[in-house]
């Protein structure tokens, strides 16, 4: 027989079952995930770092959760584009994003006043996935083979040299900003909305002879003598380019970014589904085999602990890449 004392006892058990409910709810998307293709947007053309590094993923993301991982190609505005495309989509985990320090931190800041988004705030990092070495790349009969060659071609016809770029606000942009700045020289800048894709032509075809550019994405061209390197931001000469001097070697320590590419969601995918992502990726990205066979095209694993360690990471380089633009009073128009 029921009996009013037993009204704690019965609050208790009902308590505790509706306390079980968002679990087993916030479990479900992930037990079921993913049921249909998944979009990967990348923000620059075909053959960039961050092109490559996506496409090698959604292969072996296809292959591991038997579901179709599609990469597409969004370029334009430095990559806002994707970025907000990304931000505004459906968050279930069904369009992702690969981007990299340009995209992820440095946009927020130079383009505050035009994205309609905050990429720290509306994007979740799922993954930090490699890391790339970056060299100042010339045309392969470009006139300098050093950077004090550079600077005095440089200063003999101020402005007549084109430097290339990923876009405003890139960190190819930014660096090559900071070592005008320290040489005391001016460059003129084009920007390239499709990245490496795009710059890489320009640079063999001598339309912008100059830019600081990934070596995965170079050295191919070097090798083939299309482009050559006149200096490394390496804190180390490089075993593929023995012969190029570094920037601190040659009286220009600290410029040169330490890229990174990463794996992004819309902030508020459910966190089972994230969590499955970032596992996938990781069983991807620690495989010995596939760690030497990126090791080869000059991308190093970098692999995040978990999502929230690279969600903290990015949200600080934001902060940090808004200093230096703020103390170097660059603004992006």
């Amino acid at each position: 027989m029921f009996q009013f004392s037993d009204c704690p006892r019965i609050a208790r058990i009902f308590a505790a079952s509706l306390a079980a409910l968002p679990s087993a709810a916030a479990a479900q998307p992930a037990d079921s995930y993913p049921s249909r293709s998944v979009r990967i947007l990348v923000p620059y053309a075909p053959g960039g770092a961050t092109d490559i590094i996506a496409r090698i993923l959604a292969a072996k993301l296809t292959d591991s959760l038997a579901q179709s991982f599609v990469v597409e190609n969004r370029t334009g505005a430095s990559g806002n584009l994707a970025l907000e495309a990304v931000a505004k989509a459906p968050a279930d985990g069904y369009t992702l994003f690969v981007g990299n320090v340009s995209t992820n931190t440095i946009n927020e800041n130079t383009f505050a006043d035009t994205l309609s988004i905050k990429p720290s705030r509306d994007l979740v990092g799922i993954a930090k996935l490699v890391e790339i070495p970056h060299i100042i790349a010339t045309t392969a009969n470009f006139p300098a083979n050093n950077l004090a060659e550079l600077i005095a071609l440089a200063k003999k016809e101020p402005g007549k040299i084109n430097y290339a770029s990923a876009g405003l606000g890139s960190y190819p942009h930014l660096d090559m900003e900071k070592f005008q700045k320290a040489a005391g020289i001016t460059l003129t800048h084009i920007p390239y909305k499709g990245g490496a894709g795009q710059m890489i032509p320009a640079i063999i075809a001598g339309e912008a002879p100059v830019a600081f550019l990934n070596l995965s994405s170079a050295l191919p061209q070097i090798r083939g003598g299309r482009m050559k390197a006149i200096a490394t931001t390496a804190p180390s000469r490089l075993p593929e380019l023995p012969d190029v001097a570094t920037m601190a070697e040659q009286g220009y320590p600290g410029i040169g970014t330490n890229a990174w590419q990463g794996m992004f969601a819309p902030a508020a995918t459910p966190k089972p589904v994230v969590d499955k992502i970032y596992a996938s990726v990781a069983a991807v990205l620690t495989n010995p085999e596939m760690k030497a066979s990126l090791g080869k095209q000059m991308m190093t694993v970098e692999l995040s602990k978990s999502p929230q360690d690279f969600t903290e990471l990015v949200r600080k380089e934001t902060q940090g890449w808004g200093d230096f633009l703020r103390e170097a009073k660059i603004k992006i128009e």
